[in-house]
């Protein structure tokens, strides 16, 4: 394998690739990025055994075509230090090793750019287990802004370090809309608040929806999308199996196994209606809640919201710290009460939605869930904290 290419397209190929390769595995070879090179392109692909990246690069001069695996760490260090445009890639023999134009050797891979050059060991192509590419002739298909605006709705309300597996990941299921089209709902849950999200999507041929209990996407490949997608309106195209799901956006694949578990039955959670609901402004409340939250500790987590005529206040006290008192003018004119919420979730919601935007917050009584919703496609709950604390 002998190959040339732009170092700074390289270098982001590898640091999407990257993002599935596991820092410590008892498998050593999962340590390492595949190249695959041939024709006018590369690809790389790297893999944990549950997630798995594909990332196709263009523009790329292939002098001899080959395969190798290279250590994934290393080499976006390599590449982070270059400061040439271009970088040369070679698989041949070690020095001291025989071999001509077509080495019989393959015991070095040789890095050079400029007046630098690295031999790195590489191992065995053939060992590492495949990674899925996308080659399916039935999908589903979401716009790239509307897919990482989903994500980023929900992504932060998984639990990933809970022993219910089906929490460590977002749940996606597959309807129909209003006008014909598809509608996809995204769901979270750590069991502590929950959030949803309903977007757009359409249909070529006829793809599947996942397992009948409801596909669950692991986190980790979810994160890895929300760093690829771009805000602009770029289509993503996504196959969901019994076992895993498949997303190809322009030269990304992502592919991952489905999370095993039964997710929650989260619509019997959301409030179906509220005694009191209140318009407020994302910017002004978020400001509040996180001054509210720098007088907290880990005892003491929870902030007091106190609801009067035409304000809110957010009081916290936490011992060996202090006491806030924040004020904020809201359009509420009911009877005075005082609920309690962890900040850190209240703030993860409003810190997803533009500073202008409007939303809408409902509230039954201080024990009860509070629903907050927007743009009638967002929908998050949060359970309030006992006020004995």
């Amino acid at each position: 394998m002998k190959l040339h290419c732009a170092r700074p397209a390289l270098a982001a190929a590898f640091t999407t690739v990257g993002a599935a390769v596991p820092t410590r595995t008892p498998k050593e070879i999962l340590r390492n990025v595949r190249i695959d090179a041939e024709g006018d392109s590369a690809v790389l692909s790297g893999t944990d055994s549950e997630v798995g990246v594909r990332v196709k690069l263009g523009g790329v001069t292939v002098e001899r075509p080959g395969s190798t695996l290279l250590p994934a760490q290393r080499v976006q260090q390599i590449l982070r230090e270059l400061n040439d445009d271009t970088v040369h890639l070679e698989l041949g023999p070690a020095p001291g090793a025989k071999g001509g134009e077509e080495p019989e050797e393959n015991d070095a891979v040789w890095i050079r750019a400029g007046h630098s050059e690295f031999r790195l060991s590489p191992e065995d192509p053939a060992e590492f287990p495949p990674v899925a590419d996308f080659e399916q002739d039935a999908y589903h298909t979401l716009s790239e802004g509307v897919l990482k605006g989903a994500i980023r709705r929900t992504l932060f309300a998984t639990d990933t370090e809970s022993t219910r597996y089906a929490l460590g990941g977002v749940l996606v299921e597959v309807g129909s809309g209003e006008n014909g089209g598809e509608t996809v709902t995204f769901a979270a849950t750590d069991s502590r608040r929950l959030a949803v999200v309903e977007a757009a999507a359409s249909a070529t041929g006829s793809p599947g929806t996942g397992p009948a209990d409801g596909p669950v996407i692991p986190a980790k490949a979810l994160g890895i999308l929300d760093r690829v997608l771009g805000d602009a309106d770029g289509e993503v195209f996504v196959t969901l199996r019994d076992n895993d799901v498949l997303c190809k956006a322009g030269d990304v694949v992502v592919s991952a196994r489905l999370v095993e578990g039964r997710f929650p039955r989260y619509r019997q959670v959301i409030p179906a209606e509220s005694k009191h609901t209140i318009e407020m402004v994302a910017g002004p409340f978020y400001s509040a809640v996180r001054q509210a939250q720098i007088v907290t500790s880990d005892e003491t987590r929870g902030v007091d919201f106190t609801f009067e005529d035409g304000n809110l206040t957010l009081t916290s006290r936490a011992a060996d710290v202090g006491a806030s008192k924040i004020e904020l003018p809201v359009p509420y004119d009911g009877e005075a009460f005082t609920i309690t919420f962890d900040p850190r979730f209240v703030a993860d919601f409003l810190k997803v939605l533009e500073p202008e935007a409007t939303f809408t917050i409902g509230l039954n009584d201080p024990d009860s869930a509070a629903v907050l919703r927007t743009g009638g496609d967002y929908t998050y709950v949060i359970m309030p904290l006992s006020r004995d604390r």
